[in-house]
């Protein structure tokens, strides 16, 4: 009886050890993440073309091996449709809209290699009246207006989800940075319904990054998505660590707001043009001056080192991916990492070696 209860007591205590080590032992935010139903941060890239059959082109499927290579694991693919100005209430299908066979094999092929698809429409004006108007502006003065607009998307947006579905498509995008169209908060309940009867995956909105707050439907879909241009610093020729500083404002505030929405919190666009001012206005295309190749890599690497370890966050996607592997390069000011040292901070991450040359060299 003495040997019963001293294995008894001895089981017990080694029981009791084994759990206060566990619960004193230090928890990576990954780790807290995941004991919260997050998942491990999706390490995406945008990945585009304005050409109809590009996507199912030779020259895409290497750029997409090439991908691959890099440690990205998801995809966010984005056909884009076209209305005329900001108030024109048809959605049109143009040339340079990816048709459903490319959409097809990109998928297919993106599957092939081990990528996961965000699928994520998005809607561009023709005329954009010298740069006055986008798609945030889309709206509409009268309720007949705005039921015309809001039944030409759904049929768009319906027509995605079956895409989604047919596809095994792992997420899929219900909307980007319509932020006037946003506030109609019942005809975004009605698609997001619609949706679900179509396809079973997980559903994100990608709101703008100033506008994620005003959204009243994030608690039906399964994501909050951002597109996360935050301006970081006024100041010319900023360090990393300036940069970092410049995110913390951010993280700040989207933390708290976390609190409140409790959903995971997806990056489903960001990016640096290859210019001085990316920093201050990382929404705008490089268009003149010469190219920055350093600045658009201290954006990167003050990136990586202030969020991807926050407990709220679910992933980034960076804007963008061409599908020609060549494309970007030294000269380029545009926003592609290709060919860049950028594309060497988002292999270094994504494949978790930060002792990569580049990154360790970059300040």
């Amino acid at each position: 009886m003495v040997i019963c209860v001293t294995k008894k007591v001895i089981r017990n205590v080694v029981l009791l050890i084994t759990l206060v080590s566990f619960m004193l032992a230090p928890l990576s935010v990954h780790s807290i993440g995941t004991s919260l139903g997050f998942l491990a941060p999706q390490k995406g890239m945008c990945y585009i073309t304005w050409n109809k059959d590009s996507f199912a082109s030779h020259y895409s499927d290497r750029s997409l091996e090439k991908l691959a290579s890099l440690g990205v694991e998801y995809l966010a693919i984005c056909p884009t449709h076209y209305q005329q100005k900001y108030n024109s209430t048809e959605i049109l299908r143009t040339n340079r809209t990816p048709s459903k066979k490319s959409m097809k094999h990109v998928i297919a092929k993106s599957h092939k290699l081990g990528l996961e698809v965000l699928l994520k429409p998005h809607i561009d004006l023709i005329n954009e009246d010298n740069g006055t108007y986008w798609r945030a502006d889309i709206g509409f003065a009268s309720d007949k207006d705005w039921n015309k607009w809001f039944s030409d998307y759904k049929k768009l947006i319906l027509t995605y989800a079956h895409l989604a579905e047919q596809s095994n498509v792992k997420i899929l995008c219900i909307g980007t940075e319509l932020s006037f169209a946003s506030q109609k908060t019942e005809k975004w309940l009605d698609i997001i319904s619609s949706i679900r009867k179509i396809y079973r995956g997980k559903l994100v909105y990608a709101a703008n990054w100033d506008n994620y707050k005003n959204i009243k439907f994030w608690q039906t879909l399964d994501f909050v998505g951002i597109d996360a241009y935050f301006p970081l610093t006024y100041k010319e020729n900023p360090s990393v660590n300036d940069l970092k500083q410049g995110w913390q404002r951010w993280t700040s505030e989207i933390s708290a707001w976390h609190s409140i929405v409790n959903k995971p919190i997806l990056f489903t666009e960001l990016g640096y043009a290859s210019t001085s001012s990316a920093p201050n206005n990382p929404w705008k295309s490089g268009t003149s001056g010469n190219a920055d190749q350093e600045m658009q890599a201290k954006c990167y690497k003050a990136f990586f080192d202030t969020i991807w370890n926050e407990p709220w966050f679910a992933g980034v996607y960076w804007w963008k991916w061409d599908t020609n592997v060549k494309a970007g390069g030294k000269h380029n000011r545009q926003f592609t990492p290709q060919n860049k040292p950028a594309e060497l901070i988002v292999e270094a991450m994504y494949k978790e070696y930060r002792g990569n040359r580049t990154y360790a060299m970059i300040k």
